[in-house]
């Protein structure tokens, strides 16, 4: 077997002009071919997207585009120069696209039969809007209905740790450009949870931001929670639309560890007073999220480092406050190597916390 990419035909970017049929049947049911309307009524996804009906834009890592297609190939179509994807067929990664820019990139020499296709995009790009035009089926093929959404889903709420910051890079001493490449969001400890609950996810991680200080010092106008409600990262003032089909039965919440980095010269706070900060700003986002998606989703706080403590405190306040729906799981880093980008948590160590957050998990009140 062989595939190959780049474009069969001249020109970049935007769906050839005339494609193979879609066939939008139902999922187990082949059908006729007929046409689906829209890039979502040709994919499954689960990310923060903005539909504008041909294409979808987006900006968080991790965001997923999963389809079904019969035939010997298909074209993905991107365009999107800052980040990298996988490109997953029948569940094995068949193509990485480095900021592919605007192209459709081909999947070429596979059997002629039916296949399932996802595509994932790999890293952070905050400062950057991707789009997605769905697939294209080569002659003789066609893009089947899209697999049905899962009935679990897991929202995850974090800083670098749960981006997967440099997680595949095998070294702690990276260049900025060997950390674009060596960050797989799709190997996140979120991500592998996930997998191994069969559930949907998002992946609404900001790396160096915190609830209330980020890494450093930096930037001390802006937080994690000035993003949190947008699709686009880069859009002041953008607000994701929940579709109505986004209602997770779990949200899990690891921030922190930028907001006790140390302390640099110049910055107003002292520990007192940054620990007081942050205490009351988890809390008063835990209730954001708990008015978000109502008394029917679990809310998870992870305590990890030199928060730990802190956040213990926030889950007991909102215990005794009369939500017992908000649960504290501290992060064990036994075992972990640090092995990723700047002493971030490496691949080896994103499965070990999914082996032990999956569990913790699936043992939640949840009808799961």
């Amino acid at each position: 077997m062989t595939f190959s990419g780049g474009n069969p035909t001249p020109g970049r970017g935007r769906r050839p002009a005339a494609p193979a049929a879609v066939d939008g049947s139902p999922r187990d049911e082949p059908g006729q071919p007929v046409p689906v309307e829209g890039v979502l009524g040709q994919v499954h996804t689960a990310g923060r997207v903005k539909d504008l009906g041909e294409t979808v834009e987006f900006s968080w890592p991790g965001v997923y585009f999963e389809g079904r297609f019969r035939g010997t190939g298909l074209g993905v179509v991107l365009d999107c120069a800052a980040a990298d994807y996988d490109v997953q067929v029948d569940g094995a990664t068949v193509a990485t696209l480095v900021t592919p820019g605007d192209t459709t990139h081909w999947i070429n020499g596979l059997p002629d039969s039916e296949h399932t296709v996802r595509v994932v995009k790999r890293n952070d790009t905050p400062g950057d809007t991707s789009t997605f035009a769905g697939f294209v089926a080569v002659p003789g093929g066609a893009v089947l209905g899209k697999p049905a959404p899962r009935d679990r889903q897991i929202e995850f709420i974090g800083d670098s740790l749960t981006v997967g910051y440099g997680n595949v890079s095998g070294t702690r001493d990276c260049n900025p450009e060997q950390l674009k490449r060596s960050t797989n969001t799709d190997l996140s400890h979120g991500a592998l949870t996930a997998q191994q609950l069969d559930a949907d996810y998002q992946i609404n991680a900001f790396s160096g931001l915190g609830m209330v200080r980020n890494v450093a010092g930096i930037c001390p106008d802006v937080t994690y929670r000035t993003y949190y409600d947008r699709a686009l990262l880069n859009v002041d003032g953008d607000v994701w639309r929940n579709p109505g089909t986004w209602r997770p039965q779990i949200v899990v919440v690891n921030l922190g560890s930028n907001d006790f980095s140390g302390l640099t010269p110049g910055e107003p706070w002292t520990p007192d007073s940054l620990a007081a900060a942050y205490r009351t700003a988890y809390g008063e986002f835990l209730g954001k999220l708990r008015t978000r998606y109502g008394a029917g989703t679990i809310l998870v706080a992870v305590g990890f480092d030199r928060n730990a403590e802190y956040v213990r405190q926030v889950v007991q306040a909102r215990n005794d406050a009369g939500d017992g729906e908000v649960r504290y799981w501290f992060l064990d880093q036994s075992g972990l190597d640090f092995l990723g980008c700047d002493g971030h948590t490496s691949a080896h160590d994103d499965r070990l916390i999914a082996d032990r957050l999956a569990p913790f998990l699936s043992s939640l009140p949840t009808g799961w």
